[in-house]
C-alpha cells in the first residue's frame, strides 16, 4: 500500500469496488430522483431514491417477490419478472407524484436487452419519464416470455420448479400485467 504525506486512502466502498463515485456525482447533480435497479439470481428490486443530508431516502420501491400477490407463478429472476416489477414500480412512483427519474444500474453490466432494461421498459410503459436509448430495451417477445416458452419446448425437464407450464407463460404475463395496471394505490 502506498505511503507518504500526500497519499489519501480511497473511500471504503470505492476500495471494495461497490461504488463509482464519479458516476454517482453525475447522478446526484442531475437533481432528479434515481431509479435504482438491483438484481440477483432469484430476485429483483427497484427503488426510487433521492439524496438527503443524512443519506439517501427511498421514496418508492417494488420487489419481484411481491409479484405472487398479483397471481404471478413464474420465476422472480427472469426478464418477464423484471418487466412486471418495473410496471409495479412505475405505478407506485406515479401514485406518489414522482413523474421522472434517472436510471442507476450500479455495477450491473450495461447489456442490451438485459433484465435491468426490462425493468426500465416496464416503468416507461406505465408513464415514468426516464431518459434512455431505444437500442437497449429488450424485444416485446422477450418481455412476454416467448423465448422461455420456445426453450421449454426443446428442454422440458429444466422447468420442474415452475408453478406454471412455460408454454403458458406469455398469456400469463399478459394477465398479471392487467392485474398490476388495475391496482389502486395502497394506503
Amino acid at each position: 500500500m502506498a505511503e507518504g504525506p500526500r497519499y489519501q486512502v480511497p473511500f471504503r466502498r470505492r476500495r471494495k469496488g461497490r461504488t463509482n463515485y464519479h458516476k454517482r456525482l453525475g447522478l446526484v447533480l442531475s437533481r432528479k430522483p434515481r431509479m435504482v435497479v438491483r438484481k440477483s439470481g432469484k430476485n429483483f428490486t427497484i427503488q426510487l431514491v433521492s439524496p438527503g443530508d443524512k443519506g439517501d431516502l427511498s421514496l418508492a420501491s417494488a420487489n419481484a417477490s411481491e409479484l405472487p400477490e398479483f397471481g404471478y407463478k413464474g420465476s422472480a429472476g427472469n426478464v418477464p419478472a423484471a418487466y412486471l416489477t418495473g410496471l409495479l414500480f412505475g405505478k407506485r412512483s406515479l401514485a406518489l407524484g414522482y413523474h421522472e427519474a434517472v436510471l442507476d444500474i450500479g455495477l450491473n453490466a450495461n447489456s442490451r436487452g438485459s433484465r435491468v432494461y426490462a425493468a426500465l421498459m416496464g416503468a416507461l410503459e406505465i408513464g415514468l419519464g426516464v431518459p434512455y436509448n431505444e437500442k437497449v430495451l429488450p424485444s416485446k417477445e422477450r418481455v412476454r416470455g416467448e423465448h422461455i416458452a420456445r426453450y421449454a419446448n426443446e428442454n422440458p425437464n429444466n422447468f420442474s420448479k415452475y408453478r406454471i407450464s412455460p408454454k403458458e407463460l406469455p398469456e400469463h404475463i399478459d394477465t398479471v400485467k392487467q392485474k398490476i395496471m388495475q391496482t389502486q394505490k395502497k394506503k
